[in-house]
């Protein structure tokens, strides 16, 4: 059995899992392996995934001759559900979930179903797909999602009588896989991924092993299952191997060449003409990130905009900017939010952007697929602050549309859904009545703002005044 995971549009890495299964195959009878993902093959933060609508991350998974893959948050949060139609209709390879559906009809859709069973050599293998339950995000999609340990039961019940090894392909994180090794009777085997562990040899909890093979595609897990009498599973060996010790798939690269330049034809698209440069600094306050600010206040409605500057990796030149331009300075599926935030968090946030260690740090995961963290820049109020005073003492002042902040008042701010996961400035995870914006992504709402004279000229006034600069 060979298994990957969190591969996220790594297409040199691909290649390479192309090489090593293409290799398997000429040494292993087909008809005793079976190849599968474990969810977020994609990412739109690559170009070729971007500029293609996916069909690049389809082309490769036909070509290397997947099984089945599980449905990751990549693929489900990343488009709509009339998008992922278009890209995975009519698919030769299913898709797996057990705990979505469609809200209007309560069924699957065409391309994914809830399990499935392959027969090997006379084994019955079923196959049970589960992903993390994003519940509100979903929603606002068009999707339903069901409580995964729930809907496993339930379809597991349904199929073990009917298999001789039940495998579950979860997209729920190490944690959720091994409380479902401890609850849920009769898995055989789970092959995880979500939370990018590394699990160099199976992990055994109770009777279930289980195996995920880390992120990026820097790894493959390669499982031999060991049958006895009535072809019950005895055993699970075997682990994960280092794809950086195979070789290139000519064919694979030649595929994601090809689809590499249709993405930088689609991708030339005119976004709008800047007739000056913009600025973005994630240790200072900049015009790019200001106009985001300013941007996601107006889509929310909020009396407050507030973003990290590290999510726009360069300065904008003056002339015309592509699609192809935003893309690469702004790559993160990250969407916009509004929530209800104490005046005392906003504060105590604006003083933690002012710290270098705020600045400066390093971020991964939760949709950010910048570098560093970067400090606020804000729309709907104004912060002065003497830098000489020492740290969470700096702010002298905040103005909110022209009024003090009231530490005690509740404010309405525009912010980033990343924020609402407690990563980077954690008091704005502390906000209630989130609502979300889908599927807009942030680069959907710079593009847009970029077309806006006022709000590009309204950028470019400072919102933090410092007292050695009055």
């Amino acid at each position: 059995m060979l298994h990957t995971n969190d591969i996220h549009s790594h297409f040199e890495e691909t290649s390479r899992i192309a090489s090593y299964v293409a290799h398997a195959r000429s040494a292993i009878d087909p008809d005793k392996l079976i190849l599968v993902d474990c969810g977020d093959f994609l990412d739109r933060a690559r170009m070729e995934t971007e500029g293609t609508q996916a069909a690049v991350n389809r082309a490769a998974l036909e070509r290397i001759g997947y099984d089945a893959v599980a449905l990751g948050n990549n693929e489900g949060l990343s488009y709509t559900p009339s998008e992922l139609e278009s890209i995975l209709g009519g698919m030769t390879i299913p898709y797996v979930c057990a705990n979505m559906k469609l809200l209007g009809t309560g069924r699957p859709p065409s391309w994914m179903t809830p399990s499935l069973t392959l027969v090997k050599k006379g084994v019955k293998i079923g196959l049970i797909g589960l992903t993390a339950p994003f519940d509100e995000y979903y929603r606002l999609l068009g999707w339903e999602v069901d409580d995964p340990i729930e809907a496993l039961k339930t379809e597991a019940e349904r199929l073990r009588p009917e298999v001789d090894v039940l495998i579950l392909l979860s997209h729920l994180g190490l944690r959720q896989d091994e409380r479902i090794a401890a609850v849920v009777e009769g898995i055989d085997l789970i092959l995880g991924g979500h939370t990018h562990h590394l699990l160099e040899t199976p992990l055994i909890v109770g009777s279930t092993a289980i195996c995920a093979a880390g992120k990026f595609g820097a790894y493959i897990g390669r499982l031999e299952l060991e049958l006895g009498e009535g072809n019950k599973l005895l055993k699970v060996t075997g682990g994960c191997l280092a794809t950086d010790a195979f070789p290139a798939s000519p064919g694979m690269d030649k595929l994601i060449s090809d689809y590499g330049e249709r993405a930088k034809l689609k991708m030339q698209r005119r976004i709008a003409t800047l007739s000056e440069s913009m600025a973005s600094r994630h240790d200072a306050e900049s015009s790019l990130p200001t106009l985001l600010a300013c941007a996601i206040r107006r889509l929310t409605g909020a009396e407050i905009g507030l973003v990290n500057a590290g999510q726009l990796l360069e300065d904008l030149p003056a002339g015309e900017v592509t699609e192809k331009t935003i893309h690469a300075i702004c790559p993160s599926p990250i969407n916009p939010c509004a929530i209800l935030l104490r005046g005392d968090l906003i504060l105590r946030s604006l003083e933690e952007s002012l710290l270098p260690e705020f600045q400066n740090k390093e971020i991964k995961g939760f949709g950010f697929r910048g570098r560093v963290l970067g400090m606020l820049c804000a729309d709907g109020l104004e912060a002065t602050a003497d830098l000489k005073r020492d740290p969470y003492r700096r702010i002298q002042e905040v103005r909110v549309n022209g009024e003090i902040l009231d530490v005690e008042r509740e404010y309405v701010v525009g912010t980033l859904d990343m924020f609402t996961f407690g990563v980077g400035y954690l008091e704005l995870k502390e906000g209630r009545d989130i609502r979300y914006f889908l599927p807009e992504f942030i680069r959907d709402v710079l593009s847009e703002a970029l077309n806006d004279p006022r709000l590009v000229e309204a950028s470019k006034s400072p919102r933090w005044h410092f007292i050695d600069e009055l």
